[in-house]
């Protein structure tokens, strides 16, 4: 006897399903945006290299649109003292290959970011380079957040006020992680990576701001790994603490486990991950052969940019 066929098909990594986390409902893309219509901010935070995240991401820019065309995206994947490329992109004057040569485009950037900046592109949207510079932030990893009184003249205005910046829950949560990872939390160069870190949501958090003041009344949507926005934390935190009236919506992406048939969703165990949730399939590991994934990281780490820190 054949068996009756499914009402759905099964999820594929495309796709997303998104509940309000306070009830655990689903929420299509289209009922979000109108419920998001008046907030200042709203911070979409992403599996880096998750189809699903960048195609929520884009679904969910051209939702908020429709509601709000006054908009500006702001990303963490350009860094702040490139942002005169992208402007030079957004107004016509560089073909994409030199957006991505001249910006050091994420290596994803035309299958993950190009929707995003296409549609801001055609419709006439500023887009904000909201990270630290990288250099800047490998030395503070590297040196310490003393590394920045050496700042010559030039680098000096990318970095924002009270730099450093954070809360005991966020540096909880981060010793919590990378430490498991890379031993002690009191191992100073482990500090110094967490430094680098709240240098990163610092700059983010003052560019959205900037992005508010320079564009009066449009809606900012940021960018961003979730770990940086995820229980607002991080970016979310800093922006919070410089500008307490801001409306700042958090949507974070949890991970569904392997229960791909399920309807039941891990709602209760992430409420506190964001506003609103996304449930994606998890990706499949990069090894199961632990001794090949640890020289792959080393051949990664050999292959990075040298930078000087003197």
């Amino acid at each position: 006897m054949t068996p009756a066929p499914r009402q759905e098909p099964p999820q594929t990594h495309y796709q997303a399903t998104v509940v309000d986390a306070a009830d655990g409902m689903p929420v299509s893309l289209a009922d979000l945006a109108k419920r998001l219509a008046d907030t200042d901010v709203v911070v979409i935070g992403e599996y880096h290299g998750h189809q699903g995240s960048h195609l929520l991401q884009s679904r969910l820019q051209a939702h908020l649109y429709r509601h709000r065309p006054e908009q500006v995206l702001t990303m963490e994947q350009f860094e702040v003292d490139l942002q005169p490329v992208l402007d030079r992109y957004l107004a016509g004057k560089l073909g994409e290959m030199e957006l991505v040569e001249d910006a050091d485009a994420w290596p994803n950037y035309q299958y993950a970011y190009r929707p995003l900046m296409e549609f801001a592109r055609r419709q006439g949207l500023p887009v904000i380079a909201a990270n630290a510079p990288g250099d800047i932030v490998r030395c503070v990893g590297r040196e310490g957040p003393d590394y920045l009184a050496d700042l010559n003249a030039a680098q000096k205005p990318y970095i924002p006020d009270a730099p450093f910046a954070g809360s005991a829950a966020y540096r909880e949560k981060f010793f919590g992680t990378m430490g498991s990872r890379h031993g002690a939390a009191g191992n100073e160069r482990l500090q110094n990576t967490y430094h680098a870190q709240l240098l990163r949501d610092n700059t983010m958090a003052s560019r959205i701001l900037a992005a508010r003041e320079h564009h009066p009344g449009y809606q900012v949507i940021h960018l961003t790994g979730t770990f940086h926005s995820e229980e607002r934390l991080g970016t979310v935190e800093a922006l919070l603490q410089r500008n307490p009236e801001l409306s700042v919506a958090v949507i974070s992406p949890v991970f569904k486990e392997e229960q791909f048939d399920s309807d039941e969703l891990p709602v209760t165990a992430n409420r506190n991950k964001g506003d609103y949730l996304y449930f994606l399939l998890p990706l499949p590991p990069e090894y199961r052969d632990e001794a090949r994934g640890h020289e792959a990281m080393m051949d990664a780490f050999r292959k990075a940019p040298e930078t000087t820190c003197d």
